[in-house]
């Protein structure tokens, strides 16, 4: 008993896209949700967004890039095969899926994707789509060969604008300059915008959007490690407030994220006496309020 690959596809030399036969994570999934994977038995736990789903046929799609052991170990999995666990839909679905469509026609959304997160994106571009709402779209990548979705995303958004940081393909240079461009030099008005990539990317995009003054939610999906709270690898400062991207989010205001502080944390926690000095220095908020649940690699 498992669930079942039934369809793999490498998007570049590291990025892989999967659809999982999980009929009840299908027909329960929102946008902005993700999911577990466990590969076999003694696998780790592995905390992905979802990046598409199919009622009908009960799949779920996932992508993730190879950038450890697990990830390099289900890259080598094939269709036919299967994952011992799949675990969801897990997190808080995004905010715009519970506003009025009449009051959402009247706003203007911009979806800004960096390298991996135009995956997540995707799924809520898709879901404006499904409700007759148009949005535009930014995806950037370092060059052409790195761009994922492209197509895809081509068939749910208004407008798809490519930048990649060596020209190859589209604006020369980053999301954010393209945005300010879009803004400030072809009229472009937006009210929100969602940003989903590397922190490093969240954090200059949401700068230039706060300077733009436009609302900004990111999502933290990248900095989860065990997906439950229970590690806290992913506590995050958000305005004067300490949240868990796995169980608070994963998506959060992007002008009150703490985004060096998150950075650090990553760093610190990939070594055992990192995760020790995290804990120390945190105390009661290194992880949620409330959870029982047993030490983690400490």
């Amino acid at each position: 008993m498992g669930y079942r690959i039934v369809h793999k596809k490498q998007l570049n030399n590291l990025v892989y896209l999967m659809d999982i036969e999980a009929p009840r994570v299908a027909k329960s999934a929102k946008p902005g949700q993700f999911v577990i994977v466990k590969i076999d038995e003694r696998g780790e736990r592995v905390p992905l967004t979802i990046a598409d789903y199919d009622r009908e046929k009960g799949t779920v799609s996932i992508v993730f890039q190879v950038v450890g052991m697990s990830s390099k170990k289900l890259s080598t999995l094939n269709e036919g095969d299967s994952l011992r666990d799949f675990v969801g839909p897990l997190g808080n679905p995004s905010d715009f899926i519970h506003e009025d469509i009449e009051k959402l026609k009247n706003k203007k959304f911009i979806f800004i994707a960096g390298g991996v997160g135009a995956a997540p994106v995707y799924p809520q571009v898709k879901w404006f789509k499904e409700h007759n709402l148009d949005v535009d779209v930014i995806i950037g990548a370092k060059t052409k060969d790195l761009l994922i979705f492209t197509e895809k995303m081509e068939q749910v958004a208004k407008n798809v604008y490519y930048a990649t940081d060596d020209g190859s393909f589209g604006f020369h240079g980053m999301v954010t300059a393209l945005l300010e461009d879009l803004v400030n030099n072809q009229g472009k008005a937006y009210d929100e915008a969602v940003v989903i990539g590397p922190m490093i990317m969240m954090k200059f995009a949401s700068m230039t959007t706060k300077k733009l003054n436009i609302p900004t939610i990111v999502s933290l999906n990248t900095i989860m490690v065990d997906g439950t709270g229970m590690c806290g690898a992913c506590r995050v400062r958000v305005g004067d407030e300490v949240k868990f991207a796995c169980v608070d989010g994963p998506e959060f205001d992007g002008h009150l994220v703490n985004y060096d502080e998150a950075m650090r944390r990553q760093t610190m926690f990939k070594t055992e006496e990192g995760r020790k000095m995290l804990k120390y220095e945190e105390g009661d908020t290194h992880r949620p309020v409330g959870c029982d649940c047993e030490e983690v690699d400490e």
